[in-house]
């Protein structure tokens, strides 16, 4: 008998959508939090987020009865493999995400998530031949054109936006090719990171260099990092799966709007007219391709 879980059906529900906007919505706030741990070195961050997101995601498991699964994951070479390329490629994005915040680079980060759902379209149309409407190609071609203004002003891609860029869109693609519940599928990644996580956290406390313990504020902060972290991307793989690979690309904007609202207006991030330009751009983008998005399902 086949115990594989069916595969869904390359298609958007509301429920996927749902799904995608909270994740999106929390990592729009997620750089306030990482600027409060921009005092500690990326690593011992991402190292954090790995650690305390392990009894999360496991707890999560557990109160559904999904367990079997990833018992299932563990033991097929396959899965395994496909869950430490995921594990990898997000655990990178992690760390160039942390290190970016932290040092003043939030608008090169806001650069990479824009550019990055024209990857994840990319991928779409070409690997998974998705199709996409006129009014759809529309609202990617108006984002590309603000993508365009942004890199043009910049006179390059830095090296953190493609960075952001690359790993996230490889991760979405494996991701949605991750044949294994969404909620597995991200305890599976945790477990696979998490000895190499402690092992850096336990040297870091023997060498002195750990700042988790030495006062209150950094120690809950760096727990907290778990609920940050688990919680969206199990969103994400939720919504990942229920939504089509073009949709959950240009979704990815409402993160980076956010993300470069506050580089500018709170962390005082310079805002040029290239910037003016392309930011009313992306979000007329991303307005036509919702209105065509909500006109599918009526019709449906």
């Amino acid at each position: 008998m086949n115990t594989h879980p069916p595969i869904p059906e390359n298609k958007d529900t509301m429920a996927g959508f749902g799904y995608a906007l909270s994740a999106y919505l929390i990592w729009g706030f997620l750089p306030l939090y990482m600027k409060a741990l921009a005092h500690i070195p990326p690593a011992e961050v991402v190292a954090h987020r790995i650690v305390w997101s392990l009894p999360i995601a496991a707890g999560v498991l557990i109160y559904q009865g999904r367990t079997g699964d990833l018992k299932r994951a563990l033991t097929t070479p396959s899965m395994l493999a496909m869950g430490a390329v995921t594990a990898a490629l997000v655990s990178l994005n992690w760390m160039i995400y942390v290190w970016a915040i932290g040092t003043g680079h939030a608008l090169d980060a806001a650069l990479g998530y824009y550019i990055n759902p024209l990857f994840s379209v990319l991928i779409g149309f070409v690997i998974l031949k998705e199709k996409l409407s006129k009014l759809q190609w529309a609202a990617v071609a108006l984002a590309g054109l603000a993508v365009v203004v942004l890199t043009v002003d910049a006179g390059r891609v830095p090296l953190v936006a493609l960075g952001l860029t690359l790993s996230w869109a490889a991760y979405a693609y494996f991701k949605k090719s991750l044949p294994i519940g969404p909620n597995q599928g991200f305890l599976l990644e945790v477990l696979l990171l998490t000895p190499f996580a402690l092992a850096y956290l336990v040297y870091s406390a023997g060498t002195g260099a750990g700042n988790f313990g030495k006062n209150m504020s950094d120690t809950l902060l760096l727990m907290g990092t778990g609920l940050i972290t688990a919680i969206p991307l199990m969103f994400y793989a939720n919504g990942a799966k229920q939504l089509r690979l073009s949709t959950i690309g240009v979704m990815q904007y409402i993160a980076p709007t956010m993300i470069f609202l506050t580089a500018v207006f709170l962390f005082n991030e310079p805002f040029g007219p290239a910037r003016a330009i392309a930011f009313p751009m992306i979000w007329a983008g991303l307005a036509l391709y919702t209105w065509s998005f909500f006109a599918q399902k009526r019709a449906a």
